[in-house]
């Protein structure tokens, strides 16, 4: 049985009032405050008073009053908009694998509230990862494959009518898919087939004027945030307790993550474990144009933390990886982080040649590294001496601690030095199982 132990507001110190060093996610309020759920199975949202279903291909509006109920593969087509008022509550169904796909050319406008966000959940009493399938967008922005690409496989039982409302990308780098703001996604990533789950939030082709901000997807079987292709920029994103990745970028995808969450637990993740932040340009190279951009992620002010209340442990049984993989040929800028609780912190593909030119596009700086199992491996490599000598120089400010979480995260309440310049961590302080 999971017990969820009490939510606490958190806040990691670094360096001194005259030298603040500002690692994690920040902010001068709490921006999770009110919009975030970390306890959603607490919540009984009713029967639905209106059903989703097939295709939406005029313009629609969602309303609070009501509550939808997403059942089976809902696509919203060509130049249609949805629009969904803050407030408003859809449900996916549990026997029809309830999705929502934005096509290409369409568009979202969810556009939520602090205090009223937009939630899409399970239809289950009892809520468990992986209830309903997940939301998709789906834009005409590039991807570093031949051609377009197509997610038309990744649907249960899809009628051909609707294989055309499946396709993504194309050159338009700054396409807009509408808005995603103050919205939660809870106990997406139904499976498909063995190997493949929906994801809580699929964004493949998605351009850069798409607004995709304070978004949380919880509990999910499949990846949190899936980004194939495209030019995306997502802030204040959270990603908890997932069972596969948090944030996975693919495909040449060009996106920047800015002041975000992610929370994983040693008892929620994938046999074949999980990583918060997976960066790589292929599945299959021969699917692949090398001459179009490969993955790259800028990063900043991240908090990528572990949930264990026994570190050692949790890696002898294999429930703790990795937080951050990076693949060949991909990219990754990433500064004034935190990495907390890992085995170890960051693994770099096998096939990267550890050479000055690979290492510049890997760049880890002003980062805190904290109680992780090791720092930063090339893969199946035990050997990591000249990858802490490059990271480890004093240019790159980078910050490596053996505290447990405890000792980091400070409780506001019991904080005696108001003239500090603190950073808001929102963290769980347990989550294990009887």
């Amino acid at each position: 049985m999971k017990k969820i132990t009490q939510i606490m507001m958190l806040f990691l110190i670094i360096g001194s009032a005259s030298a603040q060093q500002e690692k994690g996610i920040i902010g001068t309020e709490n921006w999770l405050n009110n919009w975030t759920d970390f306890d959603p199975k607490r919540i009984d949202y009713g029967e639905p008073s209106q059903i989703l279903t097939g295709n939406i291909s005029t313009d629609t509006k969602l309303y609070k009053k009501d509550t939808y109920l997403l059942l089976g593969n809902v696509f919203v087509t060509d130049s249609t908009t949805l629009t969904i008022e803050p407030g408003t509550v859809i449900i996916g169904d549990f026997e029809t694998k309830g999705s929502l796909t934005i096509a290409k050319g369409a568009t979202i406008i969810a556009e939520g509230l602090e205090t009223d966000p937009i939630v899409f959940t399970s239809n289950r009493s009892v809520k468990k990862p992986g209830d309903w399938g997940g939301l998709i967008l789906l834009g005409d922005a590039p991807t570093n494959k031949f051609g377009n690409g197509s997610i038309a496989s990744q649907y249960a039982n899809l009628d051909s009518s609707s294989y055309r409302y499946t396709n993504y990308g194309g050159t338009n780098t700054n396409s807009n898919s509408g808005v995603l703001k103050y919205v939660r996604i809870e106990y997406a990533g139904r499976k498909l087939r063995k190997g493949f789950n929906f994801d809580g939030i699929l964004l493949a082709g998605v351009g850069s004027e798409t607004v995709l901000e304070n978004i949380m997807v919880s509990y999910c079987e499949g990846d949190s945030f899936e980004i194939l292709g495209g030019n995306v920029n997502l802030l204040k994103a959270v990603s908890y307790c997932s069972n596969s990745n948090d944030f996975k970028f693919n495909l040449g995808a060009q996106s920047n993550l800015e002041n975000s969450l992610a929370v994983r637990s040693p008892y929620a993740t994938s046999s074949a474990g999980a990583t918060c932040l997976q960066i790589t340009s292929y599945d299959k190279k021969e699917e692949v144009d090398f001459t179009k951009e490969g993955t790259s992620v800028v990063a900043k002010n991240l908090t990528l933390f572990n949930d264990s209340n026994d570190l050692s442990s949790h890696i002898k049984m294999g429930l703790i990886k990795e937080a951050i993989f990076i693949g060949e040929n991909a990219t990754l800028d990433i500064n004034k982080s935190v990495i907390s609780g890992f085995n170890p912190a960051v693994i770099l593909d096998d096939k990267i040649t550890i050479n000055q030119e690979n290492l510049e596009k890997i760049k880890f700086v002003d980062m805190y590294f904290n109680n992780c199992n090791g720092n930063i491996f090339k893969e199946y490599n035990s050997n990591n001496e000249d990858l802490e000598n490059w990271y480890g120089n004093r240019s790159f400010y980078n910050v490596y601690a053996k505290s447990q979480n405890s000792e980091t995260f400070i409780d506001l309440k019991n904080n005696k030095r108001p003239d500090y310049r603190l950073r808001i961590n929102k963290i769980i302080a347990a989550n294990s199982k009887n």
